[in-house]
């Protein structure tokens, strides 16, 4: 199944915010077009998927999400910023990038939303085994061929009801299709590939 976005429709966000969040996104943009290096590339979520993300999250009251992938935090910050009304909250963050995840930091600290967020620093397949759930919102936005077995591990760790979020689906559809292959077999889930930025998949499972 697939949906047919409004282009035209986006979230309000505190005019300060909005200005850096446009900030990185030019840096990111004017840095990929220069390095030719993928490890050095921020590779950030297109806006409009942003801001996506930041609508489901924000309406259906998502209370603890796990990010795969921070780069330099402009999607983090986004999802940071949906959560952060509601101080029982958490976002933790995956990345194995030092160096991005330093520009992560800087960033959530110029957002004033640092605190908000938990950043490990390290492989996401090995890092997720780690962790303690459970998580209502699983966003996938790094290492496309090995998210079928981080999604594994994850599975005991999720609440009943569940979002899982997958990027890059419509631009490197190989890679990704293990992963959606997996998406299809969970009990419980229903899911639709929306085509906005690079392509989003969507699947949920409601509690009863």
């Amino acid at each position: 199944m697939t949906l047919s976005p409004n282009p035209k429709a986006k979230p309000k966000l505190d005019p300060k915010l909005a200005e850096l969040l446009s900030e990185i996104e030019r840096f990111g943009t004017e840095n990929d077009q220069r390095e030719s290096d993928r490890k050095r590339r921020m590779l950030n979520l297109e806006p409009e998927t942003a801001a996506l993300l930041h609508i489901l999250v924000r309406a259906t009251r998502r209370q603890s999400i796990l990010e795969i992938g921070t780069s330099n935090g402009y999607s983090t910050i986004w999802l940071a910023d949906a959560i952060r009304s509601r101080s029982e909250c958490r976002l933790v963050s995956i990345e194995r990038n030092p160096l991005k995840l330093e520009m992560a930091r800087q960033n959530l600290l110029r957002a004033g939303l640092l605190n908000s967020v938990t950043l490990l620093e390290g492989e996401a397949s090995a890092t997720v085994k780690m962790l303690e759930g459970p998580f209502d919102c699983l966003f996938f936005d790094a290492d496309r061929i090995t998210a079928p077995q981080q999604l594994e591990v994850l599975m005991p760790k999720l609440k009943p009801d569940v979002f899982l979020l997958a990027d890059n689906v419509l631009s490197h559809p190989d890679e990704i299709a293990d992963y959606l292959s997996a998406v299809a077999d969970l009990v419980g889930f229903s899911s639709v590939t929306v085509p906005i930025g690079k392509g989003l998949n969507v699947a949920y499972r409601q509690s009863l």
